[in-house]
């Protein structure tokens, strides 16, 4: 009789959990409900902020182990990834192992597939870059690198991505021929600044059908929106007035009752006219949220970096950073990010040089163009279809990885060898670039070395005038490999 009560009192609990466990778990899938209890592990940096959208990744596209890292496609990968990989030539695309000659290598990695190297919620084998296969990795193809290149053969076969020199997707910023552009080049360039977007004028002179400027007593808004002075008073004296943009244009529908005037307009609206800009900014950590309808925008509470406490629920949309009434650049270009972020690469910003030079051209002491704005660096000006300038909102995306700084960013104003030594410098990244490099990166000699050797005429005589052979003429310091690249 025992037995049997504790038999079915046993039972009873079990049913009870189950029930309650079934309960809680379908509270969780509900809209609003904590989604991260059905993760299998920790998210990577990359993907964190949209790991509960499991369909992004884990496509209705049939692949074998739908519910593991295996049963990602590729596909999904470059539905996100596809343009970035495009702009970069791509020096590994799977259409090159899919060539007769090269199928041998897949015997060592299967480099088919994106989830070879980059496999999610495995938080014990993820490296930089979220590469989840051990460091040497380009030994298994490149193990008789150093017959071609003496200056490799001392080195170790984990450091080919490490030190800063190679990239699995992207080697143009580091690529010989690029380097051997920029020989003998001075570590400050005379006359160095930033290309001008000129976006304002381009669009009075042929954007927006032409309209006129705009004042205070021509805004469209309804009388309980016009009842906030301050607004219309901004608004009439910023780039939107002037560009005949009235409130209607932003917050939609016109100013009668009823007519779907929006109070708060979002990226969306922003995009009828900045679509450019939009486009970079939903790539980026900053706005990637604002793409998947389940998710609230992105907020510092939600980021793996330093964030000052105070801003942890701030939302982040186009006018965290950009009052539409005011359109303050000044702002948006170094205030607006240290309001939130509070990591010693920010922290150490107002020491450093470049801060001197931005807070000179803010001041009109310094020629347009010549000072060095957190905005500078992280949402770089671009040259793009047309000879077009425009600003990079993604601002994610020159640090995948941070040696594509060197050409959209440092190139501006600092020689090759100078921007090489300061971005492999980890402790001068850290601290915002406040002294000179410590380190000399050897990729620019090496780059010379081989010239020299073939003979290119261009790289000799170069040498020759700056009384170098080779990169001779510099001391060489020690090297060690970057670990956070």
């Amino acid at each position: 009789m025992l037995v049997w009560i504790i038999h079915h009192k046993a039972l009873l609990l079990w049913l009870v959990l189950s029930a309650g466990g079934g309960i809680w778990l379908n509270h969780n899938l509900r809209p609003g409900g904590d989604q991260t209890v059905f993760l299998p592990g920790v998210t990577t940096d990359g993907h964190h902020q949209i790991e509960t959208q499991c369909h992004v990744c884990h496509t209705a596209e049939k692949k074998e182990n739908i519910f593991t890292s295996s049963g990602v496609p590729n596909s999904a990968c470059i539905a996100c990834h596809g343009e970035q990989l495009e702009a970069a030539s791509d020096s590994h695309p799977a259409r090159k192992f899919k060539n007769p000659e090269n199928a041998v290598f897949l015997q060592h990695i299967n480099a088919l597939d994106c989830i070879t190297c980059h496999r999610e919620h495995n938080e014990k084998i993820t490296h930089g870059m979220g590469v989840t296969i051990p460091g040497d990795y380009c030994a298994h193809c490149h193990e008789g690198i150093e017959e071609n290149l003496p200056s490799h053969a001392d080195l170790p076969f984990q450091s080919c991505a490490t030190a800063g020199c190679h990239n699995y997707h992207d080697n143009v910023a580091l690529a010989p021929s690029f380097l051997l552009k920029h020989v003998g080049e001075p570590d400050v360039l005379p006359g160095g600044k930033l290309p001008d977007t000129a976006a304002l004028a381009r669009w009075l002179e042929e954007g927006f059908e032409q309209q006129r400027p705009l004042v205070a007593a021509a805004a469209d808004a309804p009388d309980a929106a016009l009842a906030e002075t301050k607004y219309t008073h901004d608004w009439a004296h910023s780039a939107h007035a002037q560009a005949g943009i009235n409130c209607s244009d932003c917050h939609g529908g016109g100013s009668s009752p009823g007519s779907g005037w929006i109070d708060r307009p979002d990226h969306r609206s922003c995009s009828q006219c900045h679509s450019t800009e939009v486009g970079d900014f939903l790539a980026g950590k900053h706005g990637m949220r604002l793409v998947h309808p389940g998710l609230e925008p992105m907020s510092p509470a939600l980021a793996r970096r330093e964030m000052k406490p105070g801003a942890a629920h701030r939302s982040l949309s186009c006018s965290s950073c950009h009052d539409p009434h005011r359109a303050d650049r000044q702002f948006a270009a170094h205030a607006a990010c240290s309001s939130c972020h509070d990591d010693a690469h920010t922290r150490s910003y107002e020491t450093s040089k470049h801060y001197q030079l931005w807070l000179a051209e803010v001041e009109g002491r310094g020629e347009p163009g010549s000072g060095v704005s957190c905005a500078t660096c992280h949402l770089p000006r671009e040259r793009r279809a047309g000879d077009e300038v425009v600003v990079n909102h993604d601002q994610s995306a020159n640090l995948r990885p941070n040696d594509k700084m060197l050409s959209s960013v440092c190139l501006n104003c600092h020689g090759m060898q100078f921007s090489m030594d300061a971005l492999s410098d980890s402790d001068l990244v850290r601290e915002n670039f406040s002294r000179r490099p410590s380190l000399r990166h050897p990729g620019l000699r090496w780059a010379e070395e081989a010239a020299v050797e073939r003979g290119d005429k261009r790289v000799i005589e170069i040498l020759k005038s700056s009384g170098a052979s080779g990169g001779d003429a510099v001391e060489e310091h020690s090297y060690p490999p970057k670990t956070d690249n």
